[in-house]
């Protein structure tokens, strides 16, 4: 009912389009009329398809076998849209998106804010520089702010937020096509839930980047070291030529991981993290009308309003 499911309802819509005798799009209302959605004739497992009035699209799939719902929010925002001279961004902003906003992971915000737009100039001015040593200077100011910065910082509050509702498997993934957040709640615990997501989209905050910088570059390190990655990318270099699922790669280079841009890092969000390039996917036990009802009440936070 996990990923298998998710896998399970792309297939379903895939054949759709190549045994159009078996499959075919239904439109149907609400009881109470307010919504319209889509399904599939002979669907086995009932998929709801809505697109609310911002363009986000919401899938649901009741399953009432466990107490529990496996939780999806998808973005088609992959490492194929990363700037050719940024790669590995999307990736960075999926690690990012768990640290919290302006509201949660932080003790003062007033004041960590402060710190994070020094730390956000500096490296722009640290990309701009090619001395070694002036690049060298810059590294450690930037290094004494986010120590500064780090002060004010509740790490792993969102984690702490889930956990505290029962959530399970809290997650993420990207991949060329897509991000995807995961999480496994218990199913009477739906309503808080979009509330944690809702203002966990809101408005993200970069914060605790340093850390996160060298997660990441120590798992590029790793990747480096195995024979099935080079294999993997040697295999999409040669397939896609004049393709961005093989001139560059989700990881990202060395080159640009040691040079990140937090101020492209954020256009990258305001560009791909809109609610008609979204979807919520939800299967297991919750009412499918109450469900898309309690998920339109967050509409104005979907609108991603800082």
């Amino acid at each position: 009912m996990k990923l298998l499911k998710l896998l399970a309802v792309a297939m379903l819509i895939l054949n759709m389009t190549t045994n159009a005798q078996d499959y075919k799009w239904v439109e149907k209302k609400s009881p109470d009329g307010k919504y319209t959605y889509k399904t599939v004739s002979n669907d086995p497992l009932g998929v709801r398809v809505y697109t609310l009035k911002n363009g986000l699209t919401v899938l649901l799939s009741v399953n009432k076998a466990t107490p529990r719902i496996q939780t999806y929010i998808a973005t088609k925002a992959g490492s194929k849209n990363d700037p050719h001279d940024n790669t590995g961004l999307a990736h960075y902003l999926e690690h990012m998106l768990f640290k919290g906003t302006n509201k949660y992971g932080t003790k003062d915000w007033a004041k960590e804010s402060v710190q994070l737009e020094k730390i956000h100039d500096l490296y722009e001015k640290y990309n701009k520089t090619t001395d070694a040593a002036q690049r060298k200077k810059i590294y450690h100011e930037i290094d004494s702010v986010y120590g500064e910065a780090a002060k004010f910082a509740i790490a792993n509050e969102y984690d702490k937020i889930t956990q505290s509702i029962g959530a399970k498997g809290t997650n993420a993934f990207t991949s060329v096509e897509q991000t995807v957040y995961v999480n496994d709640i218990p199913g009477n615990q739906l309503e808080k839930w979009l509330l944690i997501e809702a203002e966990r989209f809101r408005y993200p905050v970069l914060r605790l980047f340093h850390t996160e910088l060298e997660a990441v570059y120590e798992e590029k390190n790793i990747g480096l070291d195995r024979g099935i990655n080079k294999m993997y990318e040697k295999l999409m270099e040669q397939l896609f030529t004049k393709h961005t699922y093989g001139t560059q790669t989700t990881i990202g280079t060395v080159e640009h991981l040691k040079n990140p841009s937090l101020k492209k890092i954020r256009d990258y969000y305001n560009t791909w993290y809109v609610p008609n390039n979204m979807a919520i996917i939800l299967a297991g036990d919750f009412d499918a009308d109450k469900t898309i009802e309690m998920i339109e009440l967050q509409h104005a936070y979907f609108q991603w309003a800082t």
